[in-house]
């Protein structure tokens, strides 16, 4: 077994892991909600005052920690959505082929129905809880949320998801030089995102926290539930299409996905010449193979890339058969299977047939250039 290039994560997994992720983000982080609502029952004016304030960070930071712990769990496997927001902003983004938009967003309102389900049974569990008709962490707006107007809850929600997802589309750039920090920023970003809306609208910036809980919270609920559906995904796609348009795109699109804006690719970064598996899944180069397959060959979803001499990974379709020209920078020559720098090894001389085979007793050696 090749433990140093392994199989790409099947289209199965993906979807799974989509799945698994949404249901621990809406789980964890409306469940802070249930148990923040229940916990302020029959308390005092001045207690309540301070639950509510404790509330807003610790719904923040359940939120926010939560996301970023699937990112960290199931990024290199799927991407880490876990939103059908940022899944629109990465196919307008050029980051995913849209025909991969439908399972994805599938997966995700599956786990965060499934996430709601398990609320109201552990909700279930206070007394005085009326099921299917007190809430579980849905959002809201006018009487039934915090007295907040609709054209606001729309235009707050619309431009805090834009915030998320342009800063996903960012921190997930194959030319960011730090990826492991990625799933930190988007976590923190999610946590402030809730700091600022939750007296508002409850915070939603994902139809699918906003789809799983409301189902099973009363009939008001799913009557407001297309402000935090339409919202998301408008803020979503600006995104999508706002990062490319400014920054241009690490390579070409990926075929199938938003729109080309002719980006350049950036320069190799010593220690980070080419992207991680969590970068590769969110730069995918094609389309999914069928379901249970692994994703292999020329344009499979989420197929591994190799760097392209000088920059970062190449489309596969614009690969050649013949041989790829290493990343060699002061000495050091970037191993793309073992995700490092080794030293530089010596070149066969170009338009040959390799190394001639050495005379006998001689031996071939390599030697670091001056300084290093």
């Amino acid at each position: 077994m090749d433990t140093t290039n392994p199989a790409p994560p099947t289209t199965v997994q993906k979807l799974l892991a989509e799945a698994i992720g949404t249901f621990v983000l809406v789980f964890i982080g409306c469940g802070s909600v249930v148990l923040a609502t229940q916990s302020a029952r029959g308390a005092t004016d001045s207690i309540a005052t301070l639950t509510q304030i404790a509330s807003i960070v610790s719904i923040g930071l359940s939120f926010g920690l939560a996301v970023t712990v699937m990112v960290y769990t199931f990024g290199r496997i799927s991407g880490g959505h876990f939103n059908p927001a940022v899944t629109v902003g990465a196919a307008l983004g050029g980051r995913m082929a849209w025909t991969q938009v439908p399972l994805y967003v599938g997966a995700q309102l599956a786990g965060a129905i499934v996430a709601g389900a398990g609320l109201l049974v552990v909700a279930m569990g206070f007394d005085g809880f009326d099921a299917f008709t007190d809430t579980l962490g849905t959002n809201g707006w006018g009487d039934d949320g915090g007295g907040y107007a609709l054209w606001a809850a729309l235009l707050l929600e619309l431009i805090l998801t834009a915030i998320f997802v342009f800063t996903i589309l960012g921190v997930t750039d194959e030319r960011n030089e730090h990826p492991a920090l990625a799933p930190l920023a988007i976590g923190l970003t999610l946590a402030i995102i809730h700091f600022v809306a939750i007296p508002a609208t409850g915070t939603s910036v994902n139809p699918a926290r906003s789809i799983g809980p409301a189902l099973f919270s009363g009939s008001d609920p799913l009557i407001q539930v297309w402000v935090f559906i339409l919202a998301p995904l408008l803020g979503g796609a600006l995104a999508g299409f706002a990062y490319p348009a400014i920054f241009g795109h690490a390579g070409e699109p990926v075929p199938g996905s938003g729109m080309s804006f002719g980006g350049k690719s950036g320069g190799a970064v010593p220690g980070y010449g080419a992207p991680d598996q969590f970068q590769q899944q969110w730069n995918q180069p094609g389309a999914s193979p069928a379901f249970g397959a692994h994703d292999q060959g020329q344009g499979a979803h989420g197929a591994y890339q190799q760097p392209a001499a000088g920059g970062y990974a190449a489309p596969q379709a614009a690969q050649q058969p013949a041989q790829e020209q290493p990343i060699i920078q002061d000495g050091w020559q970037w191993d793309p299977q073992a995700q490092q720098w080794i030293p530089a090894q010596q070149q066969p001389p170009a338009g040959g047939s390799g190394w001639p085979s050495p005379g006998s007793g001689e031996q071939t050696q390599v030697r670091p250039s001056d300084g290093q």
